[in-house]
């Protein structure tokens, strides 16, 4: 389970920049994960209280944002959602295309009282 290793790591980036900033009291860390990262929320989740556990952010609320896989059809030029459609253009059946989107993770938003 990777996530706990991210998670470690996030915790530092956000202390970090709450410090930087002379913010002392966290309410909400905002994530944003692809939905075809390498990264599974639940997991995510699941390690958090025990990685937040004495740091700044002990008392503070998780949320994670899902953002879609979208792919761009090299044929056609169109947006569409990869995992709805395996990978096929619904627009005009094309298997060649760009992945644009989902595979982020990124911290969106730091919520301090």
């Amino acid at each position: 389970m990777h996530e706990l290793s991210i998670m470690v790591h996030v915790v530092e980036i956000v202390e970090e920049t709450a410090r930087e900033n002379k913010v002392e009291k966290i309410d909400t860390l905002v994530l944003q994960i692809g939905e075809m990262a390498s990264v599974v929320p639940q997991f995510i989740h699941a390690c958090y209280p025990a990685v937040i556990e004495g740091t700044l952010l002990e008392d503070t609320k998780l949320e994670i944002e899902i953002l879609p896989a979208n792919a761009l059809c090299k044929s056609c030029g169109k947006v569409y959602n990869l995992p709805q459609y395996g990978g096929v253009c619904p627009h005009c059946g094309s298997q060649d295309y760009e992945m644009i989107s989902g595979r982020e993770f990124n911290i969106k938003e730091i919520v301090a009282y």
